[in-house]
């Protein structure tokens, strides 16, 4: 199985970008620290500046559902989501990758 990146889409509460982003910075401190974790990032829509979106890779689905099935996932999501009018989660399995010029496939068949 190729590599997990975890995505969301948030839309902060009009006013509470600084408290939304900090909040989103404990919540994935916590959750880099789990098992099969690699590095989460949030980023600002530069053209639609109230739009976030968050992206991480996992080593496998497995880790993935670990994470969000931990006792603390819900109570750590709580306090991000208290700052945000919209929220929409999603999991995707690299394809395909880019780099230095050269392209391949994942051995992943698509459905």
């Amino acid at each position: 199985m190729s590599e997990v990146i975890t995505s969301g889409t948030w839309q902060p509460n009009p006013g509470s970008e600084d408290a939304f982003v900090a909040a989103w910075m404990e919540f994935a401190t916590w959750a880099s620290d789990m098992a099969g974790a690699g590095t989460l990032r949030l980023a600002q829509d530069l053209a639609e500046p109230h739009r976030f979106i968050s992206y991480g890779n996992w080593e496998t689905l497995e880790a993935v559902r670990g994470w969000k099935g931990s006792s603390e996932f819900r109570e750590q999501m709580a306090r991000v989501l208290q700052h945000v009018s919209d929220f929409r989660p999603a999991e995707y399995e690299s394809v395909a990758t880019a780099h230095a010029g050269v392209a391949s496939r994942e051995a992943v068949p698509l459905s």
